[in-house]
């Protein structure tokens, strides 16, 4: 059975220009719809549901973002993208804050439309799949803190719902900052020992000694300090789960005895000869590749092999960059409520760059640059320039590439000049003042210049913040 194709709405008071988009979409097998204008548009939307609408921003009867505004009333979960003759950040920043998913300028690029629509259909369409997958999981864990649309966090998700119901042991690996103990608490709840305690022990905290004391308790005199019985994490864990992360860092002598524990699940107190036996699950983590330190023999292979039973890899977040715009989404959320603040996301520029940057921190990092940006940020969208350094400068390259390749032989250097103002005040989203600081000119100047260049003939692309 074929899929039904998908209904986009083609919202243009030019007759024209809705033919045209009619004609080019259509090619690509969508059922293409037409309206006349913004109040025809939402009247369309009141009696039908459209996966998408394509909607002019300057129309005579209902502007763009009224009818964006009356549309998202009426069927919220649209994805619409505002089409403006008019190449102004703030009207662009205008229509993201009143809910459209993008948008473009005209004159339009007929190619860059086609992949623009695909690439927001497909969009959608994951981030429906990742919300019907969270309900087939929910009953087995609480998945709400595990954001993720990509293949690999679905197959993720999907291991975890599977194996959590079992006693396997599970060996998580991944790059520090990728969530481990995030998958580790999933397991967790998603077993019949949820009721029981989930005891998390990080073994790169704690020196050899502190640590065998941590997990297998003493008894009193074991060792300089130990004034009194301790239970260890071991027991206090029976019944439930233990995660043990970072267990590359143990050392071998602690290996062979976790060993004992994971084959036996008995283990004697430091200082005692009595016998402790437990009910445990472990689950393990570590951010080297366990398997390299088997081969040079600093990692026991026998226990790899125990821990090892089912294998949980999680992707470094440069390998799932298509989650990166849920989780700026979702840390949101967490610290304007935290900090009672509105901020609503970035500007295209800066999101732009934050999907180029590497990750090493993973989504540690990307959760600091969010909360960051929701402390400090003057503006309910965050520019390019508020970005961190690290962030920025990984950018810089790609920015002089673009200056160059805008650079042709024969131009003189005020059509240079020219071409650098405009690129850096895409840069900075339209704020000028930024702008001229970047440039090392005063804000003065840089009026002049764009003025003499005629540049921005259509209207102050300046921020609200930076007109006051």
């Amino acid at each position: 059975m074929t899929a039904p194709k998908a209904k986009i709405l083609v919202v243009d008071d030019e007759h024209s220009q809705r033919k045209m988009l009619k004609a080019n979409l259509s090619l690509d097998g969508f059922q293409v719809f037409e309206a006349e204008d913004g109040q025809d548009a939402v009247a369309k939307v009141s009696g039908e549901f459209f996966d998408l609408i394509l909607m002019d921003n300057r129309m005579s009867q209902m502007d763009g973002i009224e009818a964006l505004t009356e549309i998202k009333k009426i069927s919220p979960g649209i994805p619409v993208i505002i089409i403006t003759a008019y190449a102004s950040v703030e009207d662009a920043v205008k229509a993201l804050k009143a809910g459209a998913h993008d948008y473009l300028l005209k004159p339009l690029d007929i190619d860059a439309l086609r992949i623009k629509v695909q690439q927001t259909l497909e969009f959608w369409r994951l981030k429906e799949d990742n919300i019907l997958q969270k309900r087939r999981i929910e009953n087995l864990f609480d998945a709400s803190s595990i954001v993720g649309r990509s293949r690999t966090m679905r197959e993720v998700l999907e291991t975890v719902a599977m194996v959590a119901p079992t006693e396997a042991s599970v060996l998580i690996l991944g790059e520090s900052g990728t969530g481990k103990e995030l998958i580790a608490n999933a397991l967790h709840q998603g077993s019949n020992r949820s009721d029981k305690r989930f005891i998390k022990v990080n073994c790169a905290a704690l020196p050899e000694t502190l640590l065998e004391a941590e997990l297998f308790g003493h008894e009193k005199g074991a060792f300089t300090g130990a004034v009194g019985r301790r239970a260890g994490r071991f027991e206090l864990a029976d019944g439930g789960t233990i995660f043990l992360d970072e267990i590359g860092e143990m050392t071998f002598a602690t290996q062979a005895k976790l060993l004992r524990v994971l084959q036996e699940r008995e283990f004697e107190p430091l200082g005692s000869t009595r016998t402790v036996k437990v009910d445990i699950r472990i689950v393990a983590a570590s951010n080297r590749v366990l398997k390299e330190e088997v081969k040079k023999g600093s990692f026991r292979e026998d226990l790899f092999y125990r821990l090892n039973v089912v294998p949980i890899e999680l992707p470094p977040l440069r390998d799932r960059k298509e989650d990166i715009p849920l989780l700026i989404e979702h840390f949101l959320r967490i610290y304007n409520e935290k900090n009672g603040r509105n901020l609503q996301g970035f500007h295209p520029r800066a999101l732009d760059a934050l999907m180029r940057y590497p990750w090493p921190g993973n989504i540690r990092e990307l959760e600091n640059v969010v909360e960051r940006a929701v402390i400090l940020s003057r503006d309910e969208y965050v520019p390019f320039s508020e970005l961190p350094e690290s962030v920025r400068g990984a950018t810089q390259d790609t920015f002089s590439l673009e200056v160059r390749q805008g650079i042709q032989s024969g131009m003189t250097i005020k059509e240079l000049e020219r071409e650098l103002i405009i690129k850096t005040l895409e840069d900075n989203d339209g704020n000028r003042t930024r702008t001229a600081r970047v440039l090392g000119i005063t804000r003065r100047t840089l009026q002049l210049k764009l003025k003499e260049y005629g540049i921005d003939q259509h209207g102050d692309a300046s921020s609200e913040s930076d007109k006051n």
